[in-house]
């Protein structure tokens, strides 16, 4: 399985000045190729023509053969990944103004966006903890870089295939894939049922309930220490904003890696595999009053099963995801489904047997089922020909 692995690039006074002039560079010169794709091919520019429209002028302004050759290949992969979410309907249905407007323009590249290293252009020292980059300006050797131990371990051993370099806050980062073997995915005994919800980060079928009450608190705090920053109006309030920028969303993506790391070592711990409900497309679907939006809007289900996905194949845990519809308003003892049966959010009766519960316990027994049942059929073997 390949995951991704972030250092921090801690250059001298020399040296960063040069790797940050190629990357703006780099990601100028993407834009200019995107401006060129778009006028001779509109959306489906593909390696090869660009090549033989853009190589030329990327030679002349200084770019290696290897890294203009990364500038067309990002371009030509922006497009495609663009058409493939308009085949998706992710953009919107045809004639919606979000997909008039992906389809109306050139793809753009901000100046610190990520820009793609092979092996010939970057090269590690882990022992040194140093790299080799190319710039603009020649290559530069002996560039430190600072990371975990265990990132470092995981470097020296799985790294496999390019790395990006990109910007953010004023610091540089590497982006390098690990390929890491993938365990055998043993027999479940059962499932664990995985509910999402706001209230509730996330509620098995155990009874175990990650309360997002904290993180709720903490986003509202922040909002308001936001809202005194701003106001105040003055450019250390602004630089202020900008050093606190991001923290909400790194305290929640910590939240969630913890969530995800205690649900998975109970499934391994016990034999049993991991049901979540697929919740694809949900924004969309679902309307909330004005002043909820910004909670929806922020809530991060997706990171979460995203989390709880990789660290199960991680760890050789059965990993599936059912279908959402009535989970908490069907009963997971008679199997009754009436939205009567759940009068509050917070509370389940059933009013055929009487089965009485929290109401997002009762969805991640509904769930666990699901996955037992749907684990059996993907699972099952070919039919064998008459």
């Amino acid at each position: 399985m390949k995951l991704v692995v972030q250092v921090k690039l801690v250059p001298d006074a020399a040296q960063a000045p040069l790797v940050e002039r190629t990357l703006r560079a780099a990601n100028e010169a993407a834009t200019w190729v995107s401006a060129v794709s778009f006028e001779h091919f509109g959306l489906k520019g593909s390696v090869r023509e660009l090549r033989g429209l853009c190589y030329g002028e990327l030679k002349a302004r200084g770019f290696g053969a290897q890294a203009a050759q990364h500038v067309i290949k990002r371009v030509a992969d922006a497009y495609a990944t663009l058409r493939a979410n308009i085949r998706a309907g992710n953009l919107g249905p045809e004639g919606s103004r979000r997909r008039r407007k992906a389809e109306s323009k050139p793809v753009v590249f901000r100046s610190d966006a990520a820009h793609t290293y092979d092996d010939r252009c970057l090269s590690w020292n882990y022992d040194a903890r140093t790299v080799s980059i190319w710039t603009l300006d020649g290559r530069i050797k002996n560039v430190r870089f600072a990371c975990s131990p265990g990132a470092l371990k995981q470097l020296a051993e799985s790294r496999k295939g390019e790395t990006d370099l990109t910007a953010r806050d004023g610091k540089l980062f590497l982006v390098a894939t690990i390929d890491l073997a993938e365990p055998e995915v043993f027999a479940p005994k059962g499932f664990i049922g995985v509910d999402r919800g706001i209230t509730n980060l996330a509620t098995t079928s155990d009874g175990d309930n990650h309360s997002g009450h904290r993180l709720g608190r903490y986003r509202r705090w922040q909002a308001r220490k936001k809202a005194e920053i701003q106001a105040k109006r003055t450019r250390s309030s602004k630089q202020l904003l900008h050093k606190r920028a991001r923290r909400e969303s790194r305290h929640a993506t910590h939240v969630n890696h913890k969530i995800a790391k205690t649900v998975v070592a109970v499934a391994q711990r016990t034999g049993r595999g991991i049901a979540l409900e697929e919740l694809g497309g949900i924004r969309e679907r679902v309307t909330v009053p004005r002043d909820q939006r910004a909670r929806q809007s922020s809530w991060p289900f997706h990171q979460l099963g995203a989390f709880l996905a990789y660290k199960a194949k991680r760890a050789g845990v059965p990993f599936i995801e059912v279908d959402p519809a009535y989970t908490s308003q069907r009963c997971p003892r008679c199997g009754h489904t009436e939205r009567a049966n759940r009068r509050t959010r917070d509370h389940f009766h059933c009013r055929r047997c009487g089965l009485a519960g929290p109401a997002d316990h009762v969805a991640g027994a509904n769930i666990a089922k699901r996955g037992a049942t749907a684990w059996v059929f993907v699972n099952m073997p070919d039919p064998v020909p008459a």
